[in-house]
Formats: C-alpha cells, structure tokens, sequence
C-alpha cells in the first residue's frame, strides 16, 4: 500500500523557493495510521507464521503504537495486551480516549509502574509476562525492530528520487532507520527527535548502512509529550493553511522545526523537500484534554 504526496502551498515556501511535499501516511488507514502501519506489517506476518495467539506490547496513556495494535491485532484476528506504563491508570483508564479504544478493539492491559516499566526489556521481566499470560509474540515499546524497519523501507519509493532531503520526526529510531537505508544516493535524511538529547544517534547508527542522514535535536519543545502555546498556535495556522492535520508529539514538532530551518536559509532556493507524515492523529484529543487543564489554546480537530 502507497500514501499520496501532496504540495504543500504555504507563503513562506514561496518566498524561500523551498518546494515542500508531505508524504500522507497518515492516510493509509483510517485506525492504523503511519508509521504504525508500516511497522506492525512485517511483525504481525511473522506472528502468524510463528502460530501465535497473542501480541504483546509496551505503551504510555496515550501512545499511538498501543491504540495501533489493538486494532491492527483485532483485525488479523490476535488477542492483544498492552502492558502500560504508570499503575496510576487502573483506576481511570476508561476516561482516556486511547486505552477506551484500545480496550474496545479487544487489548487486555496490565498497568505498572514507571520503575517497573524501565525493566521491559529485561529476560526476566519477560519470563514473569509469560507466566501470567501464556505465551506471546513481542513487539517492542513503539514497535521498533528489524522487521519494523523492514516495514519502514517501503514508505520511500523510485518516484522520490527527485527530492534533495527526506524528513521524518524520531521517537525511538525505526522509522528514520527505514528510510535511511533506502534512501538514494543523491538525498540527505533529516531526523527531528520528539525526545531530549541525543542518545538516538548512537540508537540509529547501528540501524542503518549509510551516512547521509542528521539527527536535529532542537525542536523537542522540552521532551517527548512536551508542547507550547506557539507549538500549538503553528499547528492550527498550518492546517487552516494547508488542510493538513499535524499532531503535536511527532510531526507537528517536525514541520516547525522544517519552516524554522526553511526561515534561517538552511536550504538553497529550489531545494525539494519530502516531509513523511507519520500518523498520530488519534492522540489529540488526548492532549487537547491535557491543553484544557493548563488553559492553553486548543488544537482544532
């Protein structure tokens, strides 16, 4: 399955002479958006192949990836669960509009707490899941693995040859790997971390086979989950701009961070950009449920 590239008309490109296109991954599925779709393709093929029942996965309150796979699981006809992140959560999950969902697709969940979720990918963490639940098939926390990074590969096509640079935003590396690897030769890849630091370098170097690519750590907004009042302001100009929805964990951070580059002439006039929409959407009226406690503006639906 292919997304479409859609131009984006904004007054600031023209002024620049900076040909922006979104990729609209977004769009290849109305309930496994994105990247997530790119990632479990792969994973859930090798599940069925391996006869197992069950999908098991990591995720916060609001995660795109857990929403995801509950679906995706449904759909392939998988029992799903989804150990979440913050034991808090047990007694109000059903007031969050992700783990609803989830729970509706048929995810079971088991809530822990943030220090035993710092223990996931230990063997025996895993060994004590397998005991309460049986046996599963593991996808990692955001789904990022070899054969998520397969999936990934396939976002990029022959009919993006023509672009100089290749945008994604980063949470845990998969999807920039993916289109790292396949990029071609003529193109620079650019990483917009959602996370603060730059520990994703060494994380995405020993997932790749090329060196034409650039983590930019600057447009985290103070770290993943982070956003502002300017953040969400840009969002909302932008969509009543374009018609194109960003979400403020990922792309948002990521098409702000690429009109602030595109402001301070990083890239010659006639420069061609392809910005990959990863999805998320579900996730805002999570955080809009966020942005109305701190009476900070809302982002339009």
């Amino acid at each position: 399955m292919q997304s479409i590239n859609q131009l984006v008309e904004y007054p600031l490109l023209a002024e620049k002479q900076v040909t922006l296109v979104i990729k609209r991954e977004d769009l290849l599925h109305p309930l496994i958006s994105g990247n997530k779709y790119r990632k479990l393709k792969y994973n859930l093929l090798a599940a069925k192949a391996d006869n197992q029942n069950t999908i098991l996965t990591f995720g916060g309150a609001y995660s795109n990836h857990i929403a995801a796979t509950a679906y995706a699981a449904k759909e392939k006809g998988f029992d799903a669960i989804g150990i979440i992140r913050g034991e808090e959560l047990e007694n109000s999950w059903q007031t969050n509009t992700t783990l609803k969902k989830a729970y509706d697709d048929g995810m079971r969940f088991k809530f822990i707490s943030r220090s035993d979720y710092r223990e996931k990918e230990s063997a025996a963490f895993i060994e004590d899941l397998k005991k309460e639940f049986g046996d599963f098939y593991l996808v990692p926390e955001g789904g990022t693995n070899s054969l998520a990074i397969k999936g990934c590969e396939e976002i990029i096509t022959k009919d993006d040859e023509e672009f100089a640079v290749v945008c994604s935003s980063v949470g845990t590396g998969g999807t920039v790997s993916g289109l790292i690897n396949v990029s071609f030769p003529n193109q620079n890849v650019l990483g917009f971390s959602a996370l603060k630091g730059d520990f994703l370098n060494d994380e995405i170097d020993k997932l790749v086979n090329n060196k034409r690519w650039q983590l930019l750590t600057d447009y985290h907004f103070g770290g993943y989950a982070k956003t502002s009042e300017e953040l969400i302001l840009f969002i909302n100009e932008f969509k009543e701009k374009t018609g194109i929805p960003l979400d403020p964990i990922y792309t948002g951070k990521m098409i702000f961070g690429l009109f602030d580059m595109i402001k301070r002439d990083i890239f010659v006039p006639r420069t061609k950009i392809l910005a990959i929409h990863t999805g998320g959407l579900q996730g805002i009226a999570g955080m809009n449920s966020v942005l109305k406690k701190k009476n900070l503006p809302l982002l339009h639906l």
